[in-house]
């Protein structure tokens, strides 16, 4: 499943796509340097929406995936928490393919 350009990600910052069709976003890329990775958007504390607000899945500081409802932070990289009431819990991963134009896409087609 095609979600975007890598150009189309802020450089350091995140961005969510509504891969089911359910009116929000159930997934969210994020792009740290050269980094990139796929996480579904939900806490593993409650199963809540990560951002307070379209494409907010980072703290102020930009340094880490924060929960709105719980505050729980979660590293941008490895998906572990790291404060809040998850701790030790991680973000279940999405597999990403980028394709030779830079297309990014849900590896394997799969809906999520």
């Amino acid at each position: 499943m095609y979600l975007c350009h890598i150009s189309e990600l802020p450089e350091d910052g995140a961005r969510g796509f509504d891969t089911a069709g359910a009116g929000q976003a159930t997934i969210f890329l994020l792009r740290k340097g050269d980094q990139l990775r796929g996480w579904r958007d939900f806490c593993p504390h409650h199963g809540t929406p990560l951002p307070w607000r379209r494409d907010a899945y980072l703290d102020t500081s930009g340094q880490h995936v924060v929960c709105a409802a719980h505050g729980a932070r979660f590293d941008p990289l490895s998906g572990l928490c790291t404060l809040g009431p998850c701790l030790g819990d991680r973000l279940i991963p999405v597999p990403l393919r980028i394709d030779d134009a830079g297309g990014l896409h849900v590896a394997g087609g799969e809906q999520i």
